[in-house]
């Protein structure tokens, strides 16, 4: 019986005789997709993750109200690289990088060294300078941040039907997204379905159809990334499920008590934001320019500017497509760059150190607004409606790992498409110190 090699400040990890050193940092899209594509190639790999999960991120709005559970769209990293004899899992938090020495700096102390060092440490959600404001609007980026969100929208209606009071059960029936991105969209749209759809029949006291939900963006209209008509059909389908839609009026103020808008106050016990990220410090770790979202500026092959031996990819890194935009933070985009990260890799074991430019070819925007709304923006051709929503439905179908994941979300989707019932309406944990502040 053999046991996994452990990591100190004098001791790391064996690599094979005469194999090049690959560390990554991250296993999300892109460090997995890295993984995967340097197969066969003579290199050792070790993948450091603070979690031991790889998280299908677009369907995690589905965990946080109540649609999947979190066993369907997360897997256990070592499960999926169980196969790879080559690579080395690791469950631990990169805290530096020592660029001279060529060692990953972790949170016990220890460090890793490498020959190429892949930067795919992601993104968290960013409150513009007011991180006082997080624990009245959690983000979504995590499981935690899902299950999180889940427990506080349902504690809210059993705490309504306790409530006597009509100004606290309006309150604690009033739900906050902050932020008309996908992310907003998507969970607006399906808090709306859960309280007026969904929930009616389970309650005595209140009427959950009386709920509101209140999307507000600061900018002139929802899914700016789609084309304006586009937009405009995803905002009067909002409305027309019941979300009031709030435009140009950016959120001043998120306390206990509910939010500020446009000079307005509204009283809410349940806000949830999805208005920007932050990417992680990588940048500072190497002392390098970042954007205004923290994310690495990086060189055309993607390595970062002063070491090609390092890169960056995913939402850590910042770097601009052929048409000029930025290239988007999606999965899509992510494992592009693993792709061509990891052709470099080979490359180079073959002798070949030359610039390679990263492409990014855009496969398209999706976005669920409700049942059988949705809308789709291939570039070439453009779709809203049912049809939209059956190839969003199917998309992410595809893209999950595993036919036991697929079947089981599929066969959820339909329990929710003909009998509006959400399985996973479930809250853990008793009260803890997740529950919206007093």
């Amino acid at each position: 019986m053999t046991t996994e090699p452990t990591v100190s400040d004098k001791d790391s990890l064996p690599a094979l005789p005469d194999r090049h050193r690959v560390v990554i940092a991250g296993a999300g899209f892109g460090g997995l997709e890295t993984v995967y594509r340097l197969a066969g190639a003579p290199v050792t790999i070790t993948i450091v993750d603070r979690r031991n999960h790889h998280l299908f991120q677009p369907l995690l709005y589905q965990v946080a109200t109540a649609s999947l559970a979190t066993s369907e769209i997360a897997w256990p990293v070592r499960h999926l690289l169980r196969g790879r004899p080559e690579v080395t899992t690791l469950l631990a938090t990169v805290t530096g990088i020592d660029a001279n020495a060529r060692r990953v700096l972790l949170d016990d102390g220890g460090s890793l060294p490498y020959d190429t060092l892949i930067l795919a440490t992601g993104a968290r959600h960013a409150y513009f300078g007011h991180d006082e404001w997080e624990p009245f609007a959690p983000g979504l980026k995590t499981l935690e941040d899902a299950t999180t969100i889940r427990r506080r929208i349902l504690l809210a209606f059993e705490l309504a039907e306790r409530e006597s009071d009509p100004q606290k059960r309006n309150a604690l029936l009033t739900f906050v997204v902050i932020g008309g991105g996908p992310t907003g969209v998507e969970l607006a749209g399906t808090i709306a379905e859960l309280a007026k759809v969904t929930m009616p029949p389970d309650f005595r006291n209140i009427d959950t159809r009386t709920a509101r939900v209140v999307l507000i963006e600061a900018g002139p209209r929802v899914l700016p990334a789609f084309t304006e008509d586009l937009s405009a059909y995803a905002q009067s389908s909002l409305e027309r499920i019941g979300v009031e839609v709030v435009l140009g009026k950016p959120v001043s103020d998120c306390t206990a008590e509910g939010v500020v808008y446009g000079g307005e106050k509204l009283a809410s016990k349940t806000i949830i934001w999805a208005a920007g990220v932050r990417a992680s410090p990588a940048a500072e770790w190497l002392g390098v320019r970042a954007d205004r979202a923290g994310r690495l500026i990086v060189s055309a092959d993607l390595t970062v500017p002063g070491h090609p031996e390092i890169f960056a990819i995913g939402d850590t890194a910042a770097i601009t497509a052929a048409d000029g935009m930025p290239v988007p933070g999606i999965a899509p985009a992510a494992k592009q760059q693993g792709r061509h990260v990891a052709g470099i890799v080979k490359a180079r074991m073959q002798g070949d150190t030359s610039s390679k430019p990263f492409h990014y070819k855009h496969s398209g925007n999706l976005a669920q607004i409700g049942k059988k709304r949705a809308v789709i923006d291939f570039g070439w051709i453009k779709m809203r409606g049912a049809l939209a929503w059956w190839i969003w439905g199917v998309a992410h179908i595809y893209f999950l790992i595993g036919l036991r994941n697929r079947l089981a979300v599929a066969i959820n989707w339909l329990w929710i498409h003909t009998r509006d019932q959400r399985g996973a309406r479930l809250i853990t944990q008793g009260r803890s110190n997740t529950d919206p502040p007093k």
